[in-house]
């Protein structure tokens, strides 16, 4: 475990963070920070332990804002891959039904090639006509 020294109002503090995540517990101290700056610029000093409160609010309202917005991305992707599963399903309903009406026709058209292949017999055409039919 890793000990990273942070600066947050002016103030150092001494935290752990696990091994490699040091720059990244920097980089959130320094969020921190700024927010807490930016209120004494617009605040005044209304002392540190206001101003952290009040940034830390502010950072938690935000937090929350992209956590719905996630959770509206999230549904919305739900619902487009539910469409495109429905829209897939109807798409191979249509290819089995036109399979089905191909393979009708083909089975008609074989038995119509049959009963004329029978009507040539009986009628007595020869060996050869029939060997082309087929």
């Amino acid at each position: 475990m890793a000990e990273v020294s942070v600066s947050i109002a002016g103030r150092s503090y001494r935290m752990a963070c696990d091994d490699g995540q040091e720059e990244h517990l920097h980089e959130l101290s320094k969020a921190v920070d700024d927010k807490i700056n930016a209120m004494r610029k617009s605040f005044g000093e209304i002392g540190d332990l206001r101003l952290t409160v009040m940034a830390s609010v502010v950072l938690a309202d935000e937090l929350s804002d992209l956590r719905r917005q996630v959770e509206a991305m999230r549904s919305d992707t739900a619902q487009l891959k539910s469409a495109d599963q429905e829209e897939l399903d109807a798409r191979r309903a249509g290819e089995f039904e036109t399979a089905a009406a191909i393979d009708a026709v083909v089975k008609r058209l074989e038995a119509v090639a049959k009963e004329l292949n029978a009507g040539r017999r009986d009628a007595g055409t020869g060996a050869d006509e029939d060997d082309a039919l087929n």
